[in-house]
């Protein structure tokens, strides 16, 4: 029987107040925050809107609970924006919309930094944790130090590996590898990027989610991904339907799979009937796969949405994962 779970891929919204609280305090302490310190009031606002965050996960009824990533100003790209190996430069598109980032620039070794274990160790409730995979961190970054690009996708890979060693138990970890998609590995870099992938799956007791989005993996990166040790890999069906179900019926998933049935960037709500129905479609044209677990997830990130409304998405995961019939 198919178990279906309801999650996210993390990076949520901030709650309002906590926009106007923070903007204020990061306007008065500018010099610190280049610096990469934080005040203790800023800390305790990210607190609060934390627990906001996980609380209201609970009270929708998520099977899987992440913190929020609350703090990942930029977005994907913060697990090495506040590492002291990194400068933080220009300001760069985050992927093809229009949200941006800062541009991190490695300038030297990239040592264990504790920041992601922190938060997790901070947050009461959470069973879920949330790395970028290293293939995107490494495509999102500048390296200025390993001058190699096989070396330096090593390096993060190791680098990530490191941080998700030191996390708190956790039931699940959602490794997000949108450049996979959108900036697909040549040749001989889908086996490296598969290899990286690995690294981080190694260092960790829990299950290992590889979620894509914004298209469909091309084929030959898809095989090198199905040689990693993972436990599910993640694709998005709103996007791009076809093209992803046809990578799993022409070669197959692992036992297990997520599922991208909710729009992370659109303000319309799906009802838990419409999730369950575009649920049982992928299961229907797959036959031959009978998955051990369904994660049922939005396709990416929700810090797109307003706030109402990726809570609003989050009740209707919860509700769809309670009421679908297992296969």
């Amino acid at each position: 029987m198919t178990e279906v779970i309801a999650t996210t891929p993390g990076l949520f919204p901030l709650p309002d107040w906590a926009k106007d609280e923070l903007s204020d305090l990061k306007g008065h302490q500018k010099d610190d925050l280049i610096a990469g310190d934080e005040s203790g009031e800023i800390a305790a606002a990210y607190g609060r809107a934390r627990t906001e965050v996980v609380d209201r996960q609970l009270e929708a009824g998520l099977d899987r609970v992440v913190e929020g990533q609350l703090r990942w100003d930029d977005m994907l790209a913060h697990p090495l924006s506040v590492h002291d190996s990194v400068e933080t430069r220009g300001i760069v598109r985050y992927y093809d919309n229009n949200n941006f980032y800062r541009e991190p620039v490695v300038t030297g070794e990239l040592d264990f930094d504790g920041d992601v274990a922190a938060e997790l160790d901070a947050s009461a409730d959470v069973n879920q944790a949330v790395l970028p995979g290293p293939y995107s961190l490494s495509e999102l970054a500048t390296d200025e130090h390993y001058e190699d690009d096989a070396a330096f996708l090593d390096a993060v890979g190791e680098f990530l590996a490191g941080e998700a060693e030191a996390f708190p138990e956790v039931e699940t970890l959602f490794l997000l590898e949108p450049s996979l998609v959108t900036e697909a590995p040549d040749d001989g870099e889908d086996e490296r990027a598969s290899r990286a992938i690995d690294a981080v799956a190694d260092a960790v007791d829990c299950e290992v989610v590889v979620h894509t989005y914004w298209g469909a993996i091309p084929e030959k990166p898809y095989a090198h991904l199905m040689d990693a040790d993972v436990d599910a890999i993640g694709f998005d069906f709103v996007s791009d339907h076809e093209e992803n179900l046809y990578n799993v019926q022409e070669y197959g998933t692992k036992d297990s799979v997520a599922l991208g049935v909710v729009d992370g960037q659109n303000t319309l709500v799906e009802t838990p009937e419409e999730i369950n129905e575009r649920i049982d479609w992928v299961q229907d044209n797959v036959p031959a796969q009978d998955f051990d677990t369904v994660y049922a997830t939005a396709n990416t990130e929700l810090f797109y949405l307003p706030v109402n409304k990726a809570e609003a998405k989050l009740d209707a995961l919860a509700d769809a994962a309670a009421t679908e019939v297992p296969q």
